[in-house]
């Protein structure tokens, strides 16, 4: 009798965890992806001494790097300056990656007149190669303009360490907003009207 009522409260006590954990993953969840897509912190001016004026906000600017399209051609981010820039970190082995792939590729097809879509493969040489990437591309005949971080210049100029990665990039350069994991569709226009409406 005293096993079973041990066995009973065992029991109890392991349902009461896991609804626990449930209401702690619903909630932390629902945190979680309402703050998915964050601004860009502005940086403060350092007032200069003779000016007592409070600090002004200026913006950042979204760092330069280079990386090289399918046909080994050297690209700069800020040869695509001028025009809204949505930039995505990926690798085609990454599942996140995979799963918001169809939403950008959506968008690109929308809007890809207006905003540059560069989608920035993580190109390691060992585990992702331009050759992986470039077949999943094909496979999932995605257009988007693709462009290969071989050096990883990009990834350390944006610490993209984590995939996928995503910045919104105004038509002047500055970065807006990030998001880091997969996005879904409305995360994306959020982001995207954030750089279109200046």
């Amino acid at each position: 009798m005293k096993n079973k009522k041990t066995l009973l409260l065992l029991v109890l006590l392991f349902v009461l965890l896991l609804g626990g954990a449930g209401l702690l993953y619903r909630l932390l969840g629902q945190s979680v992806e309402a703050k998915q897509l964050s601004t860009q912190p502005a940086r403060q001016e350092e007032p200069d001494e003779t000016d007592d004026a409070e600090q002004t906000a200026q913006k950042i600017e979204a760092p330069d790097f280079i990386v090289y399209d399918a046909q080994g051609n050297e690209v700069r981010l800020s040869d695509y300056f001028g025009k809204p820039i949505v930039l995505n970190f990926w690798a085609s082995w990454c599942g996140p990656c995979q799963s918001e792939m169809p939403d950008f590729h959506e968008k690109y097809l929308q809007l890809g007149e207006d905003i540059h879509f560069l989608m920035v493969n993580m190109t390691d040489g060992s585990r992702e190669t331009i050759e992986s990437a470039a077949a999943f591309i094909s496979e999932n005949e995605y257009t988007f303009p693709v462009l290969y971080d071989t050096q990883s210049s990009a990834a350390l100029s944006y610490i993209a360490y984590s995939l996928p990665t995503t910045f919104f990039i105004d038509a002047e350069g500055y970065a807006v907003a990030q998001a880091t994991g997969a996005i879904d569709a409305d995360t994306l226009q959020r982001g995207i009207d954030m750089i279109t409406e200046q």
